[in-house]
């Protein structure tokens, strides 16, 4: 297996990473669905507002890495489940921020503890200086994901609301400077 020459797609970092994300997030999913009732983005929501406090929606969203519109369908589903309330900011009517509810307090001081244990299940397989040394890497990564995307934008945009709808053709997109 070759992270620096990737052979097939089992040798491609995000690929592996998606695929531990899948399997350590399994039995997260099935709680916060089964047990709680809420979405795995709910669930990321509801983590960042109590981390964070009160936050702009526009706010949630990035913090939480996640599309606007779908931050802000989860919202409204998380009000209408009593996790969440809108609040009006004093400067301007028509602006909101999101705060969790007592409610939505309660099910984080439940779940929270829930899921940081199944973290540190996964996470004894390395030991405390490999924990460290995966820490260090895995931000030295992000940095240099975020900087790629900073300096190579694409022309090209995703088009989610059509599902990915774009055919496919076989010019090669324009990478020059890129890779």
């Amino acid at each position: 297996m070759s992270f620096e020459q990737p052979a097939n797609c089992e040798e491609l970092l995000n690929y592996r990473i998606a695929r531990l994300l899948s399997v350590s997030g399994a039995l997260v999913i099935r709680l916060c669905e089964g047990r709680y009732g809420i979405s795995r983005r709910e669930w990321r929501l509801i983590a960042m507002l109590a981390d964070y406090g009160t936050l702009a929606p526009s706010e949630l969203a990035e913090r939480a890495h996640t599309d606007r519109p779908l931050v802000s369908r989860a919202i409204s589903d998380l009000v209408a489940k009593g996790l969440v309330s809108r609040v009006g900011r004093s400067s301007d009517r028509h602006r909101v921020a999101i705060e969790l509810t007592d409610k939505g307090r309660a099910l984080h001081a439940e779940l929270f503890p829930i899921t940081a244990d199944i973290n540190g299940r996964i996470l004894q397989a390395l030991g405390p200086e490999r924990i460290r040394e995966l820490d260090d890497m895995l931000n030295v990564l992000t940095r240099t994901a975020e900087q790629i995307n900073q300096d190579y934008p694409l022309k090209e945009k995703a088009d989610r609301r059509n599902g990915g709808s774009r055919q496919w053709t076989s010019s090669k997109p324009d990478l020059a400077g890129v890779w």
